[in-house]
């Protein structure tokens, strides 16, 4: 089962709406409660002050994922560097996925974004294990300047969640900029699904794009992350 890292500025009280913990109840969750540190702050320092009441948020926010059912745990890190932290933790933990957390009711239709050096073919396997049998509708969007390109991509891609079952549409871009073209398509959906680009997660989870994209969206954003050395599809 996929494992998603929900990273969480625990001590800033942020939180995770029911509409995402509903979303994400198929899969293995991990919720990284963070706080990132002054440089001149020792992290054991902090622990000592802040763990108890950060901890029992995690706890909380962990149960909202399934933690008695054996479907969530958290792990809590002081940091002073916290793009390092996501990382790691997400190494240590198998985490395939990033959940960027926004506000949502119940999640009707995704937006899955296919444009870019991203892996299709694992966005959309999440996708079809995100959904399950459940009534949630996908409309797979990919930006270019190849059309014909661009429609083999998303064909097949359809084909695969269509084949599972899922609703499925297809948003085509052509000569478009690619992110206001994603903040646009992004107004009808309650939650999107992208892939992480080269050079880094840090591009997009932690770039001005992927805060616009949240930010717009309102919705979670949830980030598949691209692996080492991986081959990815041309959905440019």
């Amino acid at each position: 089962m996929t494992r998603i890292l929900v990273p969480l500025a625990i001590l800033e009280g942020e939180s995770v709406s029911g509409g995402l913990a509903s979303l994400l109840e198929p899969m293995d969750v991990t919720v990284l409660g963070y706080h990132v540190l002054p440089e001149q702050t020792p992290p054991d320092q902090a622990r000592l002050q802040y763990e108890e009441r950060a901890t029992a948020a995690l706890e909380d926010l962990a149960a909202e994922f399934g933690a008695e059912e054996g479907t969530a745990d958290y792990r809590l890190v002081f940091t002073h560097d916290e793009e390092q932290t996501f990382d790691r933790i997400a190494a240590e933990t198998d985490a395939d996925v990033y959940a960027i957390p926004g506000a949502t009711g119940p999640v009707d239709r995704l937006l899955v974004a296919l444009t870019g050096d991203v892996a299709v073919d694992r966005i959309v396997s999440l996708v079809a294990e995100l959904v399950g049998d459940r009534p949630i509708g996908a409309t797979l969007f990919l930006a270019t300047n190849d059309e014909t390109r661009g429609r083999e991509v998303l064909e097949t891609a359809a084909e695969t969640l269509i084949d599972r079952g899922i609703d499925v549409n297809t948003e085509l871009a052509v000569d478009e900029p690619p992110l206001e073209a994603l903040v646009d398509a992004a107004v009808d959906h309650d939650a999107i699904v992208m892939g992480e680009q080269a050079p880094s997660l840090r591009t997009l989870v932690f770039g001005e794009e992927a805060e616009r994209v949240a930010a717009e969206s309102v919705g979670p954003v949830l980030v598949v992350r691209r692996l080492e050395d991986e081959q990815t599809d041309d959905g440019a």
